[in-house]
């Protein structure tokens, strides 16, 4: 994971790229991982930590009609997430992780272990749904740090 955000904070700095990220159920970790890595206050500009429905609609402008409709564990809210902390935050790419971490809270349709992610960016907004399965709530929140810091890496290449 170190590895990764420093290749993030590395390449964004040479681009003059900026980051902020929406996070839920990682709770911040992605922005903590970004911060772990000395010179990171040249790219990462803010971390927004959206855990409640109403955290996402006051603070990055999602939809309640889109959050009634499809939940906000949802590829609809995941991008509304990534889209409004990029224009809200002003930077040049936003990653956004909602899911369902557990033990709790999961569904037939909606299972623990269930993440959207979406990346804002100059190009438009990319969307990745990953189902790690229930390895624990640690281990979902991890693996949601990694799939975001692939995905603001990728943002930077295209």
């Amino acid at each position: 994971m170190a590895a990764l955000a420093r290749e993030v904070v590395e390449r964004y700095t040479a681009a003059g790229w900026t980051i902020a990220t929406a996070e839920s159920c990682t709770g911040g970790l992605v922005a903590g991982a970004i911060t772990d890595i000395a010179g990171s206050s040249a790219v990462l500009d803010r971390g927004f930590v959206t855990y409640s429905n109403q955290a996402k609609i006051d603070m990055l402008g999602v939809d309640p009609a889109e959050l009634a409709a499809h939940g906000a564990v949802s590829e609809t809210v995941a991008r509304q997430m990534s889209e409004g902390a990029r224009q809200r935050a002003g930077v040049s790419v936003a990653v956004s992780i909602t899911g369902i971490a557990g033990p709790g809270g999961g569904s037939d349709e909606k299972p623990v272990g269930l993440v959207h992610f979406a990346c804002a960016g100059p190009n438009g907004t990319v969307h990745r749904e990953e189902r790690f399965g229930d390895i624990g709530r640690r281990g979902i929140r991890e693996a949601s740090v990694l799939v975001a810091l692939e995905m603001l890496a990728v943002a930077l290449k295209s």
